[in-house]
């Protein structure tokens, strides 16, 4: 598959190191979820979090992944198909793994500890920091043609 214009069409990559990411990011969701409703079945609460510290906290833990996950990989993935090397896309996409297992551990305890900071704050720092750098990288690579006319 090729994109741009036709004389200097480029070959699409197809986004497999994004796409072994996505999987292992994909069962770290599934054990989230799973962990909100052990929660949920637990404390016989259907909707809400019922008052309970640990439900909140699972039931924040999974919408955080949720809020933020999808639009990260798919960036890194239009990335890596159009040609990003491949060593970036494992430093941005490893960032988010480490990210996303890091931000749950500190969703279990007290918010001065210093678990919580390393975990909670640092994870959903490095979760940021690898948004804006994708996003960044997205818009240097194609914004500068993306408001150029094509002859057809």
């Amino acid at each position: 598959m090729t994109y741009g214009d036709f004389a200097g069409a480029r070959t699409m990559q197809q986004p497999s190191i994004t796409s072994a990411y996505s999987g292992i990011l994909a069962l770290l969701y599934l054990v989230l979820g799973l962990q909100d409703s052990r929660l949920r079945r637990g404390n016989k609460v259907l909707f809400g979090d019922g008052g309970n510290i640990k439900l909140r906290s699972a039931i924040r833990a999974h919408g955080n992944f949720v809020e933020y996950v999808p639009i990260i990989v798919l960036m890194v993935a239009m990335l890596e198909m159009s040609g990003m090397p491949a060593m970036r896309v494992h430093l941005l996409m490893g960032a988010l793994l480490v990210a996303r297992l890091l931000h749950p551990l500190g969703m279990y305890v007290g918010p001065r500890t210093l678990q919580f900071q390393i975990c909670r704050v640092g994870g959903i720092l490095l979760t940021l920091l690898v948004l804006l750098c994708a996003a960044v990288l997205l818009l240097w690579r194609f914004l500068p043609g993306a408001f150029q006319l094509h002859a057809l």
